[in-house]
Formats: structure tokens, sequence, C-alpha cells
């Protein structure tokens, strides 16, 4: 049985949707609901597919490509890879493309035994403190890398850049590259790990399973190393706070937030300390790139403890971007 689509502008209560790696291109003003029959259910990243089958209002099938979250947001949502089975009945509300093809970012999802389904986010409580910066840490929507990185002036070269950017086409992120730092710090979405060990400080995120290797053995960056997406890092401690010093990062189209390009002259210093109560970390973040910021990044980032919570692998797959 097939069902027929039709759309909502939205005026009252939606789900809330949190933005990733590929929803720019999809019209959040509006929602296309309906009731159709699941193809397949694709629960992989670089984020989770659902393809249903609906009718329009002249009788045509029309098969829809549903996107959702990536798997670590989605599994902390309650879904799992069992959740849908092709031949299930949903009720589906999701914002369309603008291109106006049959595709669209999920809002909720209503299964055939009347449960709601959506990507859910909040805001983490600590309940614990932690004792020193090892552990999983989850961050504030109160602060953001992203935002503050929009409101720094740019270069001539860096605005032009911007103007022509593409997120379809420019973005290493559809290859399943993940942004470089400090891109990741503190996302809500995506959980950071660190691990402290007595040579270096290993830093992991979720996304694209990033990892990040600083090296506190006394070494200087060397001269003619070849540039990578993450840099190469060197640390040392003040007191209780880790200072890390990146460069040499690789050339990347949206190094700098979405559309503004980083260089290899592009030099991050971050400062790590816990709170008075140490249910929080600190990240004091510096990023200054001559070549595309006229003026440095001085960001602020605070991360709550959340041992409860895991790390999970992303895995991407560059085919389902």
């Amino acid at each position: 049985v097939l069902y027929s689509v039709f759309f909502l502008f939205i005026i009252g209560l939606t789900w809330p949707v949190a933005a990733h790696h590929s929803d720019a291109g999809y019209d959040h003003d509006s929602i296309v609901a309906f009731e159709a029959e699941v193809v397949r259910y694709v629960f992989r990243n670089p984020h989770i597919a659902i393809f249903v089958k609906a009718e329009t209002e002249s009788g045509q099938s029309v098969e829809w490509e549903i996107e959702t979250g990536s798997t670590p947001i989605m599994i902390r949502s309650g879904w799992s890879a069992g959740l849908l089975s092709p031949g299930d009945v949903v009720k589906v509300r999701a914002h369309p493309e603008l291109s106006g093809r049959p595709r669209a970012i999920l809002n909720t999802l209503e299964t055939a035994d009347g449960k709601l389904w959506a990507q859910v986010e909040k805001d983490p409580e600590a309940t614990v403190a932690a004792t020193d910066l090892n552990g999983v840490w989850r961050g504030q929507s109160a602060f953001s890398v992203g935002k503050g990185l929009s409101q720094v002036s740019l270069t001539p070269a860096a605005i032009a850049a911007k103007e022509e950017f593409d997120y379809f086409r420019d973005s290493p992120v559809v290859d399943c590259i993940a942004p470089p730092p400090p891109s990741l710090i503190g996302t809500v979405t995506y959980l950071n790990g660190i691990e402290i060990l007595d040579d270096q400080v290993i830093f992991r995120n979720e996304y694209f399973d990033q990892t990040r290797i600083v090296y506190l053995d006394g070494r200087d960056h060397p001269q003619d190393r070849e540039p990578t997406n993450e840099g190469h890092s060197i640390g040392s401690w003040e007191g209780d706070v880790l200072v890390v010093d990146t460069v040499h990062f690789t050339d990347h189209p949206s190094g700098n937030g979405r559309g503004v390009p980083s260089g290899q002259q592009k030099h991050m210093t971050e400062r790590y300390s816990l709170n008075d109560d140490g249910t929080r970390v600190l990240v004091d973040i510096v990023v200054e790139d001559s070549e595309f910021l006229a003026a440095p990044y001085n960001g602020h980032i605070e991360m709550v403890y959340t041992p409860e919570l895991q790390l999970h692998r992303y895995d991407c797959v560059p085919e389902l971007s």
C-alpha cells in the first residue's frame, strides 16, 4: 500500500534536528509528511538512510531517501540496525531537499506500534567529577567553535573562496575526511575522548574517528614534516594546565569554518584545564591563519565529564555521501 505525500509549512512544534555534515541542502522552513513503505534501511555512516516508497497525489510511485544522523548520534537516540525492515509501514515527517528531488532530512519517524523516533540531542548534565583530563567529554550547545569562527574577520581571499564554496561539490566531508581542528572540539553531537599517557596525549572524536596525538616528550615541531589534516601537535604542562601547540596543517577548503579555507600557515594553541569541581574541562583556543583570517580566532569551549557514555566507531563509507 502506498500513501500520498503532502507538504506543511512549519508553524507549530517540530522535533529539533541537530546540524551535521550534510544538512545545508534542506529546506528547514517546511515539512513533507507522509505514510510510506520501507524499501531499504542503511545503518552506517556518513549517515543512516531510510529508503521508502510513497504515492504522489497523481498516483505515481516515488522512492524517497530520508537521511538521519550518523550511527553514534542515533544509537544514543535509541536507534539500532534492526529498527526497520523492508515492508514496514512508517509515517515520515522530514525537511525536503531544496532541489526538489525526493530526498529529505528526518524530523520524526513513527513506526507501526505508534512509537516516535527522532534524532535526540540535549546538553549533558554532570553527575560525577573527574580527577584529571582523562575520560569522555561532551560539549554544550552554549559553546561552539563554528559560531565563533563565523564571527572572525576574513581576508579578501577567504571571502572570495566562501562565496564560491559549494558544500556537496567542495567539502572533503563527502569523502569521509574530517574537518581539521579545532572544529570538533567541544561538539554536542559527537563525544570527545582524552587519554593522558607519560609521553603523549591522545585526543579522539567520534566524527570520522578523528585521532590526534600530542607529543609530551620535549620534541620540537619537525621542519620537513608533510602537512596533515590534524597537523602536528606538541604539548607541555603548566601546573595542571595542558598546553598544546599545533602546526603543519594541510590546505582545507573549510578549515576555518564552512567554506572558509585554512592553509599551511595555520597555527593553533589550546589550553586544557579542569574547573573547580572537576565536572568540566575548560578549553581556550587561539587560531592564527594570516592567509585567510584577518584576525586571530580566540575561543572558549567547555565540555562536561560523561564517563557513562562511550565513543562509537564511525567507519564512514564515502559512496553514501
